[in-house]
């Protein structure tokens, strides 16, 4: 800490000023957050602090938290865009594949039904066969 104390002229008082070189942490700071921000348009850019005001100091590294916090929001909308887009395409092929099912289980019954006919109409007509070779067998033996 520097102290300086001046008389100003004979007929007024001292003053006193004191400041101290050891709290430069703010300036060293906004030194390292000097960056720019490629997401942010050129007029939302941090606009470098006056390092002899604090509060300037401050707005400025709150500004570039902000826009630190912006990048990474930024980001996480672009990723989670992404994953929508990869949902969206597997919804669609999951909507296809459901219609594939659908036709197949509509054909599946089709050749189920058409098996039953046929194993239907050839039951009779093994009955028939029989009925016919039975009947022919009678004539052969009656003549």
């Amino acid at each position: 800490m520097i102290t300086s104390t001046r008389r100003v002229s004979p007929d007024k008082s001292e003053v006193r000023i004191a400041f101290s070189l050891d709290n430069t942490s703010d300036v060293k700071d906004v030194e390292d957050l000097c960056q720019t921000f490629p997401d942010l348009e050129q007029r939302l850019q941090p606009v470098p602090p006056c390092v002899s005001l604090r509060e300037s100091v401050q707005v400025y590294k709150d500004h570039c938290r902000m826009a630190r916090e912006f990048h990474q929001v930024k980001h996480e909308i672009a990723a989670l865009e992404d994953c929508k887009r990869k949902l969206l395409a597997e919804l669609v092929e999951d909507e296809n594949v459901a219609v594939e099912i659908a036709r197949l289980e509509e054909e599946f019954r089709r050749l189920t039904e058409e098996n039953r006919t046929l194993v239907t109409v050839h039951n009779e007509r093994a009955q028939q066969l029989k009925k016919l070779c039975l009947t022919n067998q009678t004539r052969q033996d009656s003549s």
